[in-house]
């Protein structure tokens, strides 16, 4: 299983720090996420002081950028870290769109699906100098002019993985992506009955072999050395189950469960202002469905029974203000454990 952990910061300074320390301690990857501050910029800041391990957006929010522009940001990370940084996507849900970033609201999966098929156009342009010619119902790119285009980097097409929850999605990551991103709101029910069933039809469709695609995340890691930060970290959780909970765009997940009264509850009290009470609607056993628990010495058969067989690759949960802490025994000790991922296959529509 590969092991991640995030670097989010309020300086590029200590990003970079916090890369290097965690390709130190033996992390297979580090990943950034579109919260409070940018993805892309910590990851170059990442690039400099790191050799070896894997630079991940988790995720950067697709639709508020043009998929040129990220195509650039991402051509421009891969190749600068010799081909380590995996391009992390996502819909964002509608209110986000619509009222943070102020972009037109449509049918997600379609869209995302159309996105990458533009990232992938453009990126064949640069590095096979094919004609840019992409022609969809969202995107059109058909002018790249020489003086804008990129050298090719000798390293391929960068991968790409999606955030995916709902089925539609699921079955976008499969089709036309190497990799999905699961949200931590999931159990080990929906990774069973609908994450990976929805996954192989995309496949399947695709033409993708599983082996080539990685499964990332599908729940909480609330660990630490000793009884009381897992107690401190796992009520962080708790609040983040009753925020994520009130979404309606996750309600499936609730519902593989018989809890969708339960979701409905705190989407009333999101509405209404509530947000401080919310976690005291989740239950112990609720919390439990969606993460795993336990001390440095005991988290891994727990990793191994929440997430094995589905999962090859996970990361540590880190409320803010926590730096990455995985002890480096325990690291090799989870790497250790069995995944179908064996690493991103070369572009099947290379020349």
């Amino acid at each position: 299983m590969r092991i991640a952990t995030g670097i989010v910061s309020a300086t590029l300074q200590q990003c970079a720090a916090r890369a290097r320390a965690a390709e130190a301690a033996g992390y297979d990857a580090v990943l950034t996420m579109e919260n409070q501050h940018d993805p892309f910029l910590p990851l170059a800041a990442a690039v400099l002081g790191t050799e070896r391990i894997e630079l991940a957006t988790a995720i950067a929010i697709a639709f508020a950028r043009s998929p040129m522009v990220v195509a650039n940001a991402a051509w421009d990370l891969h190749a600068s870290s010799a081909g380590r940084f995996v391009l992390g996507l996502g819909s964002q849900v509608k209110g986000h769109n619509e009222r943070r970033f102020s972009v037109p609201w449509t049918p997600p999966a379609p869209r995302l699906r159309e996105y990458v098929q533009a990232l992938r156009a453009i990126w064949r342009c640069w590095e096979y100098g094919e004609k840019l010619d992409f022609q969809g119902e969202h995107y059109r790119f058909t002018l790249m002019p020489p003086n804008f285009m990129p050298p090719a980097c000798g390293r391929g097409l960068v991968p790409v993985s999606i955030a995916a929850v709902g089925p539609a999605m699921l079955r976008v990551a499969g089709e036309v992506c190497d990799g999905v991103r699961l949200h931590p709101f999931c159990t080990r029910r929906y990774l069973d009955k609908v994450v990976l069933p929805q996954l192989h039809t995309g496949l399947a469709r695709g033409e993708r072999a599983r082996e080539h695609f990685e499964i990332s995340g599908g729940g909480f890691v609330v660990t630490g050395p000793d009884d009381a930060s897992v107690a401190e970290r796992l009520e962080w959780v708790r609040v983040r189950v009753a925020f994520y909970g009130s979404t309606r765009s996750y309600f499936p997940v609730l519902e593989q469960h018989g809890l969708e009264d339960l979701g409905l509850k705190l989407h009333r009290m999101s509405v209404a202002g509530q947000w401080q009470d919310m976690a005291k609607e989740i239950s112990d056993d609720v919390l439990h469905l969606f993460a795993a628990v336990g001390r440095h010495d005991t988290i891994a058969s727990v990793i191994e029974q929440r997430f094995g067989g589905i999962s090859d690759a996970i990361s540590e949960t880190l409320p803010p203000g926590h730096e990455p802490g995985l002890p480096p025994d325990l690291i090799a000790q989870l790497q250790r454990l069995p995944r179908r991922f064996r690493g991103y296959a070369a572009p099947i529509d290379a020349p």
